[in-house]
């Protein structure tokens, strides 16, 4: 389990490096770390992205007079870890300078990713569906969190993945009943931003969610989404989306369709859409309260605008989620946001632009 309480003074100051611009005065790590963001915001490649994360991860552990004594030996490659790069941009943080890797990536940092949908991305107040280390993220749940408070949101949903999904390490009852403690914790110290509690459930084959309904009903936020048998026929396909909509547990219809535009990325090879009857399922959201997902992750763009058009049609409720699994990740919100302008998504009717306590009274309401 990751300790609760890394990260916890970070928290209670201000920004976090990882979205705060480049000063001469920042520490090694914090260099490294927002290195790190910047790459996985530019879709750069993981293990680049995790060269930085594990030097700077490396740092937190030395102390500081042994990280001066190696900078001025020039041992830091002996560390493991560490290696001809990160090492040249640690010895320039040291020294009081902003690494040159920083700066140059610092140059187009303020470059939006994505040109559209300022008007809807300045309404944004939370994200409902982000993953933490607990099941296939990269980062602890402190680290998102932070990333997001500094991104300027007031709330943001942590939903790991359930048990059945074994290859992310899905949440077990008893590991999601441990994080819920731990997130009660960390908001004890972070108030006013709330981390909500939250899972991204399975939709299994027959339609029933992946989890035991008591915790259903406890956590905040439920994500439902299929993983698996995406390309049973269209019919199953349709009756079992519509199974998990009606569901009273489900508050998200996540990444409806499963597809994949871009082989790019550990996300793996492009995969087409699931077939399913999206009028009969958008109604069915409409009719049940349960939030369309517009998903941001430049691979999966779901749904795809035909479809995110006709849920608007519908009169669905849409939801501009990240699906971030990596501190970086979080900032890709404008690209869901660019998706709901072109398809003339209504402000109102996005429930990630509402707050905390009017998402809270609606998820409420569908469990009553």
């Amino acid at each position: 389990m990751p300790d609760v309480n890394s990260g916890a003074n970070a928290a209670a100051g201000s920004r976090p490096a990882e979205v705060s611009s480049a000063t001469p005065d920042l520490a090694p790590s914090d260099a490294l770390r927002r290195i790190a963001y910047l790459l996985e915001r530019a879709l750069e490649p993981s293990y680049r992205v995790q060269a930085f994360r594990r030097a700077a991860a490396v740092l937190d552990t030395l102390p500081a007079a042994q990280l001066s004594a190696r900078v001025a030996a020039g041992s830091l490659q002996e560390l493991p870890g560490i290696g001809k790069v990160t090492a040249l941009a640690i010895t320039e943080a040291a020294s009081g300078e902003v690494p040159a890797y920083l700066r140059r990536l610092e140059a187009t940092a303020d470059r939006p990713v994505a040109e559209g949908g300022a008007e809807v991305r300045t309404a944004i107040r939370g994200d409902c569906h982000t993953h933490s280390d607990w099941s296939d993220g990269g980062s602890p749940i402190e680290e998102m969190a932070m990333v997001g408070r500094g991104l300027g949101h007031e709330w943001m949903a942590l939903t790991d993945h359930s048990p059945r999904l074994t290859v992310a390490r899905g949440l077990s009852p008893e590991r999601l009943r441990d994080q819920l403690q731990v997130v009660a914790g960390l908001n004890e110290r972070w108030a006013p931003f709330r981390l909500l509690t939250g899972i991204e459930v399975d939709i299994l084959q027959n339609g029933e969610l992946d989890q035991q309904p008591a915790l259903l009903a406890e956590v905040d936020v439920v994500v439902a989404s299929v993983h698996s048998l995406l390309r049973m026929p269209g019919p199953e396909m349709t009756r079992r989306m519509v199974a998990a909509v009606a569901n009273p547990h489900t508050d998200v219809l996540g990444h409806c369709t499963g597809r994949n535009v871009t082989s790019s990325g550990r996300r793996g090879r492009t995969r087409p859409e699931s077939d399913f009857d999206a009028e009969v399922v958008f109604e069915a959201c409409r009719r049940f309260g349960v939030a369309v997902e517009i998903n941001c992750r430049p691979e999966r763009l779901d749904p795809p605008k035909r479809l995110l058009r006709l849920a608007v049609q519908t009169g669905c409720l849409v939801a501009i989620d990240t699906d971030a699994h990596a501190p970086g990740q979080l900032d890709w919100q404008p690209y869901g946001c660019d998706r709901a302008v072109a398809c003339g998504v209504p402000v109102d009717s996005v429930i990630t632009t509402w707050s905390a306590d009017r998402l809270l009274a609606w998820t409420a309401a569908h469990a009553a």
